[in-house]
């Protein structure tokens, strides 16, 4: 209470009193004029429903609408974020494109072509069965093995062929068996059979005759193989590599028809527009046998270790394209003695579409060509990076990598001692990359793992239907009555290869925004106005309601109640 004696305690009074009846005609204004504000929105909005809310009726009526309005509220955000997840979790799609390509707009398959002799077995000397058996005696006995009777050459060809031999029969008791380091490249060109007597024709266009200037040789796990084709380690390999700075020097085959020409291809852009028919790597004019590849391919019976690759003789022909480094073990076609085969080939190439370049990588599943740089490629495929995580993972596993992988100059290489665990090492991989990828499956795509090789955007495989039939050289050379060829090549078992595409044209698919920023605004949109009447303009009304004719209400209100 206020002192009545004292001035100064009056004035504070009058001034307090003041304020409280300040302080009461605002909130006063302001509720009446919130009251108007609803009831004039109510009255005008473009929203179903909202206009029950502002009339005077029942209160049965006005509980019915107040359900009804939050029921479909309900509906409206369950079917918007319906719609967000669809466009968060697949926002690309993988479809047809509109148009057919042509054959001649991408390169012909790269094709790598692995003979199953790995060494042309001596008169003199021991075999590789020979060397195995006695060696694994001697791990049984427990006894150290020590080779005799056998020169440093033949010991140096015994080791490298335990790499590209049947390696599953070797456990990790295996031993060192000399501390001597070889070159199992220089080692592998040694025992190499004869290139001209296996590969003894070929036939690709206006080339009849040898096949030295069509194929290249390529490391592979299994050791030397010849690819049609492909890109050279130049192109395929970054500088301080060390197949980028040997492979050409181990490359005894001149390839000289196409090594030498101006790469003019990429699998984003094609080939380039003032390419003409001869290019690198080669194409074809079109589809049918007569545009494709024709190889005799010959081995010999006397030549022949059963027990280093088993007992399935003849060929292992791999299609792939040409900037992706071949791993046969991983997908082959068998090419058996004395058949011939054919491979009609049918291209499967998916293109990307401009829109999908903003999305992550890991809702669009796959990489565009500058997104994922790997350490010994300059070209990225899902292949290649699956070959490099490999290398690396097999370096962290057991300190060195199996000869063929891919590595930098001073990595080690594994020794006979070590390849069961670089043989292991690639299914302890697996392994890994299944268990991680098994922890985003509810996400319905495929997670961050070790190795991270997605799907390059752009792609290229090539499909093989095929066909084969018996091939009898020794029936038809009889049945003309030469006997020279046989005299000439005793033991020959003959087998024919022809690779060509099937069709003229193809239908390529392309990645593409399945929903947009503006597909997901739409089917809001579309969302709102179907439960609700809801626009842009009627979020501009509540906004204008609630802010600018709030407050001018007010302000008219104040004015009214100090003029009167």
């Amino acid at each position: 209470m206020c002192d009545l004696n004292d001035n100064e305690s009056n004035e504070r009074c009058e001034e307090k009193s003041k304020s409280k009846s300040n302080h009461s005609k605002w909130r006063s204004n302001t509720k009446k004029a919130t009251s108007e504000i609803f009831y004039e929105y109510c009255s005008n909005t473009s929203i179903h429903g909202v206009q029950y809310f502002g009339q005077r009726r029942p209160i049965t009526e006005q509980i019915f609408w107040i359900l009804v309005f939050l029921v479909s509220i309900v509906c409206c955000f369950s079917l918007i974020m319906s719609v967000y997840h669809k466009w968060n979790e697949t926002p690309v799609i993988v479809s047809f494109s509109e148009k057919t390509t042509p054959v001649w707009n991408i390169p012909f398959p790269a094709i790598t072509i692995c003979s199953e002799t790995k060494r042309i077995l001596k008169t003199e000397g021991m075999t590789y069965a020979n060397f195995y058996n006695n060696l694994t005696s001697s791990i049984r006995a427990g006894e150290k093995y020590t080779p005799t009777n056998i020169t440093k050459d033949e010991l140096d060809e015994f080791r490298t062929l335990l790499h590209i031999c049947n390696t599953q029969i070797i456990d990790k008791g295996m031993p060192l068996l000399s501390t001597s380091k070889i070159d199992y490249y220089d080692i592998l060109n040694q025992m190499l059979p004869n290139f001209e007597r296996y590969f003894f024709f070929c036939k690709w266009f206006n080339h009849f005759g040898t096949c030295d200037t069509l194929f290249k040789k390529t490391y592979t796990e299994e050791g030397i193989c010849y690819t049609f084709n492909g890109l050279s380690s130049k192109d395929l390999y970054r500088e301080d590599t060390y197949q980028h700075n040997h492979f050409d020097s181990h490359n005894a085959i001149e390839y000289s028809e196409y090594s030498n020409r101006t790469l003019s291809w990429s699998l984003q852009n094609g080939y380039d527009t003032d390419s003409g028919f001869k290019t690198y790597p080669a194409r074809v004019l079109g589809a049918g046998a007569r545009a494709g590849i024709f190889i005799a391919l010959q081995s010999f019976k006397q030549e022949t270790d059963y027990y280093c690759r088993g007992p399935i003789q003849g060929f292992k022909v791999l299609l792939h394209s040409p900037d992706d480094v071949p791993h046969v073990s991983k997908d082959f076609v068998r090419i058996p003695t004395g058949k011939e085969v054919l491979i009609a080939v049918k291209p499967n190439m998916i293109t990307t579409s401009i829109g999908i370049d903003d999305y992550h990588p890991l809702r669009r599943q796959c990489f565009l060509h500058n997104e994922r740089q790997l350490r010994f490629f300059k070209i990225y495929t899902q292949s290649n990076c699956e070959l490099e995580c490999l290398a690396n993972f097999t370096l962290e596993k057991c300190g060195c990598v199996k000869f063929s992988m891919p590595r930098s100059l001073y990595t080690p290489v594994c020794n006979e001692d070590k390849i069961y665990c670089y043989d292991r090492a690639e299914n302890d991989l697996l392994m890994s990359e299944f268990t991680e990828g098994l922890k985003h499956t509810a996400f319905n795509f495929r997670g961050p793992t070790k190795c991270n090789c997605m799907p390059a955007c752009t792609s290229l495989t090539y499909n093989a239907e095929i066909s084969q039939a018996n091939f009898d050289l020794e029936e038809m050379l009889a049945a003309g009555g030469d006997t020279s060829f046989l005299e000439e090549f005793p033991g020959s078992q003959m087998s024919r290869l022809s690779i060509y595409f099937k069709e003229s044209q193809f239908i390529t698919s392309k990645r593409s925004e399945l929903y947009g920023i503006t597909d997901f605004l739409a089917n809001c949109g579309g969302i709102f106005g179907l439960f609700m009447g809801f626009s842009i303009l009627s979020m501009v009304e509540i906004f204008y309601h609630a802010t600018l004719r709030l407050i001018s209400n007010i302000i008219r209100l104040a004015k009214n109640r100090n003029r009167n």
